[in-house]
């Protein structure tokens, strides 16, 4: 499997955030195969860090990501075989390693994930942003399931992220007709969490992720498991995940001193552990 140069998927960490810039403005950082994978590593690579407590997601130029290029051949992500002859099958399990794996890693990352939406988000660069527990974006970003645009279905987890933050029925017309969502328009419809000048995207991420970062990073991973997984299962499944969370969640450092900090009234000091 190709591996992504390094400048195209830019990596850095700092105060404990894992910042994680696409980096192809020129596509409108359309993502790559090689791209997902170093992105997917990226996202595993902050779950199993301790000195990782919160991971923002973000991307250069105009475009936050144009959705997967798949000019480049079987690299990044086509759905034919040699001599261009398709395989029954073949783009089924495209979608479950490309697209689908890049959305799981984002819901199952063990430290909360912030989108910083500089630009367009269209296709999977959307449900990439959605994906995300927080979403920051510029004024001038703009939301698009351009999919029906090709004659295509969602894929990349859409009609599963979709329904869950607008319900059905908006879901359907975005998707339905393709049109494009201003960062306005995203917000109010609970599709972001906050609209900012582009300007301040970038200080406004880096407040929220590094504030994050200060937080008790354990809970945070396992509130971000419930709330997930919520609207999955019935009130009985949901009220016993809780507890058994809470359980847990009472052997670590971070949960005696948010309670200590509480009883001696002064401000907690959580190191994520």
């Amino acid at each position: 499997m190709p591996t992504a140069p390094e400048d195209t998927v830019l990596h850095r960490t700092e105060n404990s955030v894992s910042w994680i810039t696409l980096n192809r403005p020129e596509a409108m950082n359309a993502v790559t195969w090689a791209q997902r994978e170093r992105v997917i590593a990226l996202l595993a690579d902050a779950s199993a860090d301790p000195a990782v407590r919160a991971v923002v997601l973000t991307a250069t130029g105009k475009g936050f990501c144009a959705g997967a290029d798949l000019r480049g051949g079987p690299a990044t992500g086509s759905t034919t075989g040699p001599g261009g002859d398709r395989v029954a099958g073949d783009v089924a399990r495209t979608i479950r390693l490309g697209a689908q794996r890049l959305i799981t890693a984002v819901l199952d990352c063990e430290k909360p994930v912030l989108a910083a939406v500089n630009g367009t988000a269209a296709g999977i660069g959307s449900h990439l942003a959605l994906a995300c527990d927080l979403v920051i974006a510029a004024e001038g970003a703009r939301f698009i399931e351009v999919f029906v645009r090709r004659g295509l279905v969602p894929d990349g987890g859409g009609a599963y992220l979709l329904p869950r933050l607008v319900g059905p029925q908006k879901a359907k017309e975005l998707m339905f007709f393709g049109d494009a969502v201003p960062a306005a328009e995203a917000a109010r419809l609970g599709l972001v969490n906050k609209v900012v000048a582009a300007e301040e995207l970038q200080d406004t991420a880096r407040e929220w992720a590094e504030r994050l970062a200060q937080g008790p990073t354990r809970a945070l991973a396992m509130t971000k498991q419930l709330v997930n997984a919520s609207l999955d299962g019935d009130r009985a499944a949901a009220l016993a995940a809780e507890a058994t969370a809470q359980e847990i969640n009472m052997t670590t450092a971070d949960a005696n001193e948010g309670v200590a900090s509480f009883v001696e009234r002064r401000t907690p000091k959580y190191l994520g552990r």
